[in-house]
């Protein structure tokens, strides 16, 4: 009886067609979510430094009609992002013709509120799908591993050889299977735990921030009044 392979490869190889699938699912899905890690840290990397420009031009003293029109045209997110939206919504009541502010507060609170829930929307895509492989990953696995095992039990009944020669290779395949949706789990749910905590974080850096330019914006409003 030749020795079977029990490099992983092999066990691949050897594997029933179904838990194949499952193995080739879940390292589709590991690769997948190492994008999203790979993609995310730089995304998070780049939004606090573009915060930490940003507060040190905005609390420079330079004045907020030049450091608007320096912004207006360019792409912003983040802080960048709620202070052109303030400012828009300010100045196109200013310069519409007529003096009156009545209710611009409550605008400019309104679209600060609504850039910040689009800029964590921004923030959080994806991480649905670390998420999802976390939770998911070990049960899919496990699917594979009962498959294989129900497998090569009905290998063992039809060759009626209950040796560890015939049974370990077998179950060897079939573990394999948990083994692989353990390596795509265990990463996602710690980098989603991660991204998820810096998402909270810098949401609450841009609700300090919005609180800070509209009590500025109030002083302004009431000042003009």
């Amino acid at each position: 009886m030749p020795t079977p392979d029990m490099s992983l490869f092999g066990l691949f190889l050897q594997a029933h067609f179904v838990v194949k699938f499952v193995m080739l699912g879940l390292l589709a899905s590991s690769v997948w979510c190492w994008a999203i890690v790979v993609d995310k840290q730089l995304l998070f990397s780049r939004t606090k430094r573009n915060m930490d420009r940003f507060e040190k031009i905005f609390w420079s003293g330079q004045s907020l009609e030049e450091l608007y029109r320096n912004l207006s045209n360019r792409p912003n997110t983040s802080m960048a992002a709620l202070f052109v939206a303030a400012m828009r919504e300010w100045k196109r009541s200013y310069e519409s013709g007529g003096r009156s502010v009545a209710g611009l507060q409550q605008r400019i609170d309104k679209v600060l509120d609504v850039t910040i829930s689009r800029e964590i929307e921004r923030l959080e895509s994806k991480l649905l799908v670390l998420a999802t492989v976390g939770s998911a990953g070990p049960f899919i696995g496990l699917f594979g591993t009962v498959w294989g095992i129900m497998t090569s039990f009905q290998s063992i009944a039809a060759s009626k050889n209950t040796s560890l020669a015939v049974v370990a290779p077998g179950i060897a395949e079939a573990l394999f299977a948990t083994a692989i949706g353990l390596v795509a789990a265990i990463p996602a749910v710690i980098f989603y735990n991660k991204f998820s905590n810096q998402v909270t974080r810098q949401a609450s850096r841009m609700e300090g921030f919005a609180d800070e330019f509209s009590a500025i914006l109030s002083r302004q409003i009431d000042e003009r009044a």
